[in-house]
């Protein structure tokens, strides 16, 4: 990694979680623009109340793993 993106890395991780949320979700938007679109704006509000969801600790949060075995397994 070079210096500048240490030091962009180092900055955001100063930030509020709310602010540092939003940043990572602009990049990782930045990662999948090339997939073919733009979210739709439905898609970014259920986006940012999921992301809010999760930092309130509103929400239970399951193991990807468990929730895939037991749909197999449903499906048996």
């Amino acid at each position: 990694m070079t210096a500048t993106a240490e030091k962009i890395v180092a900055e955001a991780l100063e930030l509020p979680p709310l602010v540092r949320a939003f940043v990572a979700e602009r990049l990782i938007e930045s990662l999948d623009a090339s997939s073919g679109g733009e979210l739709s704006p439905k898609w970014k509000d259920e986006i940012r109340k999921r992301c809010q969801e999760v930092d309130q600790g509103t929400v239970e949060l399951r193991d990807a793993e468990a929730v895939f075995a037991r749909a197999c397994a449903a499906l048996a």
